[in-house]
């Protein structure tokens, strides 16, 4: 898969073969069977047919390899189905901006629900789900660690719809609008906290050594400082945020999820479960 390991991603073929090929023709069979039902709906109602698209939710904790699956699944559906439009996006894009979040006091929670505007995302799903003929969302930069000023990204009546992050299975604050109402199917990447911790250190300092030149990049001020303490930062960060976030927020809404992945040491998918109900 020269589409993925271009960007270092961790890729085992064994797992595309065996998972994620079956996988891809497991939630084919739920889409076709959607837009079935909406052909069947619409005729009955007596209304022109709506291009509902089929959503795909992907979640789990920070470093798991949420964004692997994604454009792992958007590359085999489009293989396997090219006749099929597949747009893939994150909710990464929601989180408010840095300016924002100081002025909420949030920085130190930030990946935590209320960083989220979650009142943005559901109006932007809402909008998808409806057929909206072009729908704007906001980007993010993982070189800013920040939200684009100006920038967005259009949803353009896609077929299927894959969206990842670690907040697509989340009760809202408020507990009004739930996100996964709007998806077709969820799936939750899953792993130890150790080998996830291993993950995170590791992607750590692999932009610290992608970045040591690169000014423009937000980890720039952390490639050039001591190694020992740019990784003692980290593992407090881990310790503090993405853990806590993980254990209180995350890790709870597996049960939600209709598939679960497993993983390993090595990215490996050790087992899969898959909800009967």
């Amino acid at each position: 898969m020269t589409d993925l390991a271009a960007l270092g991603d961790v890729i085992d073929m064994n797992d595309v073969n065996e998972i994620y090929i079956p996988l891809v023709k497991f939630l084919h069979l739920f889409a076709q069977h959607k837009k079935m039902l909406s052909q069947l709906q619409s005729h009955f109602i007596g209304v022109d047919e709506i291009n509902h698209p089929f959503i795909i939710g992907i979640s789990g904790s920070v470093a798991v390899g949420k964004s692997t699956t994604a454009r792992l699944l958007q590359i085999l559906l489009k293989r396997c189905y090219s006749n099929l439009h597949v747009q893939l996006m994150t909710t990464d894009g929601f989180l408010y901006p840095n300016s924002e979040l100081e002025k909420r006091r949030l920085m130190s929670r930030k990946g935590f629900p209320e960083s989220y505007n979650m009142k943005l995302l559901c109006d932007f799903l809402s909008d998808v789900t409806s057929g909206k003929e072009n729908v704007y969302y906001p980007l993010y930069s993982q070189e800013l660690s920040d939200i684009v000023p100006g920038k967005y990204g259009i949803i353009s009546q896609p077929d299927v719809l894959i969206i990842e992050g670690i907040n697509t299975l989340q009760l809202p604050p408020n507990g009004v609008v739930v996100t996964s109402d709007f998806f077709d199917c969820s799936i939750y990447i899953d792993a130890n906290e150790d080998i996830i911790e291993n993950w995170f250190m590791d992607r750590f300092k692999h932009l610290l050594k992608i970045n040591k030149n690169n000014p423009e990049n937000f980890y720039y001020d952390w490639a050039n400082e001591p190694l020992n303490v740019a990784v003692d930062r980290a593992e407090k960060i881990w310790q503090t945020v993405d853990l806590v976030n993980l254990r209180e927020y995350i890790a709870p809404t597996k049960s939600r999820a209709n598939v679960i992945l497993h993983k390993s040491h090595g990215h490996r998918i050790d087992r899969i479960y898959v909800r009967h109900y």
